[in-house]
């Protein structure tokens, strides 16, 4: 197939894509590559990818409303996988604009895309963020996610809604995707496990949010990737069960689908720490702290949807996923 990959040079991005490019389909990776985060690993990511002969890159930021329309147009794409974004709870506090123009007008344009060009499937990301306020676990797509804590919660909750209303006027097959605290090599640098190892290598303090009382449902990038592939190759339908007098927020009479994507193992946050130190043989200087404005204690995934639906199995331990970072981090780092 033909597919577009928003945010390619970015972390999921890139390994969804070097995914699709293995089995044979035809990737466009389109990316703006912002300074949001050392704009230097975007590139080293992008590499990957470019010396792939069924690759091309497009840069292109995703709120350019007559590129965006250009690109689809010209491309005919038979499926898109927006995973392009302004990610970060902590940033959407300093910066608010940036997450409605790329976030809500992004994924306008895309969505846009797909109606006037016949686009087979959208897959898009969201977040367990959308959760916000919510203490009900496991977290799960057939509650309402009403109370989001953060801006960039928000905007992706919004992404969602906006999804639907264009399954249900177009017919745009669309399936969100809520993804629960991905890690692994190639990671984001502003995300707790890139911060953690710099700084122990470093021999500086970390800071350890909400005291260490978090958990989380830690995910490894290459589980996740493969839920990605399995529920682009699995169009969203409608559901025939659906009561619009006790409505599912996860599906509806339209083709439209929302799953959980995470390990459905929430991990202790000190125990994520512990796991790094023992890879990098190093202690850690831990400095707490209080809950972070926005932040929230826990993530929990109920991922029994996409278990059932497309055979989603992550399988990968902390023990692993930490280690293969590791390596990662110290090979490219250039670290002893």
């Amino acid at each position: 197939m033909k597919i577009l990959v928003t945010g390619a040079a970015g972390f999921i991005g890139s390994f969804a894509s070097l995914r699709f490019l293995a089995r044979g389909d035809e990737v466009v990776g389109l990316d703006n590559l912002n300074d949001y985060y050392d704009v230097n690993l975007k590139l080293a990511r992008l590499a990957r990818l470019t010396c792939q002969g069924n690759f091309r890159f497009e840069k292109m930021d995703l709120a350019d409303q007559q590129g965006m329309s250009a690109l689809f147009a010209r491309e005919r794409f038979e499926r898109v996988v927006h995973l392009g974004a302004q990610a970060g709870v902590r940033h959407s506090l300093i910066d608010p604009h940036s997450y409605i123009s790329a976030n809500v007008v992004g994924t306008l344009n895309v969505l846009e895309g797909c109606r006037h060009n016949g686009v087979g499937h959208l897959v898009y990301a969201s977040t367990s963020s959308v959760y916000g306020a919510s203490t009900k676990m496991p977290f799960t797509v057939h509650e309402p996610a009403s109370h989001p804590l953060s801006l960039y919660a928000a905007s992706k909750r919004a992404t969602e809604l906006m999804a639907h209303n264009y399954s249900a006027l177009f017919g745009v097959p669309t399936t969100g995707l809520r993804f629960f605290t991905v890690y692994g090599p190639w990671g984001r640098p502003d995300m707790a496990l890139f911060l953690f190892a710099r700084a122990i290598i470093d021999g500086k303090p970390i800071e350890v949010f909400n005291n260490g009382n978090h958990k989380r449902d830690f995910t490894y990038v290459e589980d996740i990737v493969e839920g990605v592939v399995r529920a682009t190759d699995r169009p969203a339908s409608p559901n025939p069960h659906w009561d619009s007098n006790n409505p599912d927020p996860a599906s509806s009479r339209v083709p439209y689908r929302l799953y959980n994507i995470g390990s459905n193992r929430p991990i202790e946050l000190l125990r994520y720490i512990e796991v790094l130190e023992q890879c990098l043989g190093r202690k850690a200087q831990r400095v707490m702290k209080p809950l972070q404005l926005g932040d929230v204690p826990d993530t929990y995934a109920d991922v029994t949807e996409l278990v059932s639906d497309v055979g989603y199995q992550p399988d990968t331990p902390i023990e692993v996923g930490v280690r293969n970072f590791v390596d990662w981090f110290r090979g490219y780092y250039r670290l002893d």
